[in-house]
């Protein structure tokens, strides 16, 4: 979907459109999950945060001043959400029981298992800018962090993915 359609999807839900606000979940929908699962590391955590994300982007709509920046505006409602759960979570459960996921999903679980083993900070500024195509000065914004982070980020991010994938298979899980 090109950005202008996403935009043009953006002002006909801002009417309150239910079928074109549905369209612009369903097409942002991969790419909340994916960034969800990148900060909670979990399904089901993300698939509340994914929920929750809808439902307050439905409520706030009226808010979004430029929709040619929707899907930045949803990115952002996102992570916030998924922090805060992870804030709740954090006070209920041990770590260790945190960082178990209940569905273990076959495909791709090398790299899951090495965006695991980042840090947050690299691993969702690595989704963000491989996995959804944003660029650095995106990025920034979301993360309201400077630009020159979010590069050193992702230096610091291939450098560790590298220095994972040189490291023996046997030594890697402990």
């Amino acid at each position: 979907m090109k950005q202008n359609e996403i935009q043009k999807l953006a002002d006909r839900a801002k009417r309150h459109e239910y079928d074109a606000f549905t369209q612009l979940m369903q097409y942002c929908m991969k790419d909340m999950y994916k960034t969800a699962l990148a900060i909670l590391m979990n399904d089901e955590d993300a698939a509340d945060a994914i929920q929750d994300t809808i439902l307050i982007c439905w409520e706030k709509l009226h808010t979004l001043k430029q929709t040619q920046y929707f899907k930045t505006w949803l990115t952002r409602i996102l992570i916030n959400r998924c922090y805060d759960i992870r804030r709740k979570n954090a006070r209920l459960t041990s770590l260790e029981d945190y960082n178990e996921p209940s569905y273990e999903d076959n495909c791709n679980l090398e790299l899951k298992e090495a965006l695991g083993a980042l840090d947050e900070k690299y691993r969702i500024v690595m989704l963000l800018f491989y996995g959804e195509g944003y660029c650095i000065d995106e990025i920034a914004k979301i993360l309201k962090i400077p630009k020159s982070t979010v590069t050193t980020r992702l230096q610091r991010g291939r450098e560790k993915l590298a220095r994972y994938y040189e490291t023996p298979m046997d030594d890697r899980r402990g």
